[in-house]
């Protein structure tokens, strides 16, 4: 597995060793003592989830604030997504900065995303399943969340479109400047 730390630190993007033949392919997706060695962090990844989304929607941006802040490892099972981390640690240098990378079931890259970032993505393909791990139980109360069209992220989700698919609730998400803090 390769490990190719991205913009904003200790984001990274994962490409997997993939070995192929005419039966198909076998690759490792996880290695907890990779892992840890490569990013030199002590991770214990404690919560897996999965999404199924069609074509235009858009998730996020989410977080989770205190000790409830999760460090995430995400995959796309199938499909294809265009997905966003945004720094929100206060004394980062990149703080407020964003990062994207299309992730497909087809390239197998998965974006760690560790504790202290908002998470977004938008589906690209007809469909997409999305798998990803978490650091930390998710927690209701410690929920955050920043509107996707943020003018101080500025972020580029592509192609402008009135048809993505976004939930009421992702569209009353607070401001960047008005988001629940992370500290």
């Amino acid at each position: 597995m390769n490990f190719i730390e991205t913009e904003l630190e200790g984001c990274f993007i994962l490409e997997p060793k993939i070995i192929a033949d005419e039966r198909g392919y076998f690759m490792e997706s996880f290695n907890e003592s990779n892992f840890r060695k490569a990013l030199d962090i002590d991770i214990h990844f404690v919560q897996d989830n999965q999404s199924f989304s069609t074509k235009g929607v858009l998730r996020g941006l989410h977080y989770q604030v205190g000790t409830h802040a999760q460090a995430k490892l995400i995959r796309v099972l199938g499909g294809e997504i265009l997905d966003v981390a945004v720094d929100l640690r206060p004394n980062s240098i990149t703080y407020g900065a964003y990062f994207a990378a299309v992730l497909s079931s087809e390239n197998q890259k998965q974006m760690f995303i560790p504790s202290g970032f908002a998470h977004g993505f938008k589906v690209l393909s007809e469909t997409a399943t999305i798998f990803y791990k978490c650091d930390q139980f998710y927690d209701k109360a410690s929920e955050g969340g920043i509107i996707f069209n943020d003018p101080t992220l500025n972020i580029d989700w592509g192609e402008e479109s009135t048809n993505w698919i976004i939930s009421e609730k992702d569209r009353n998400l607070p401001s960047f400047e008005n988001s629940r803090k992370i500290w």
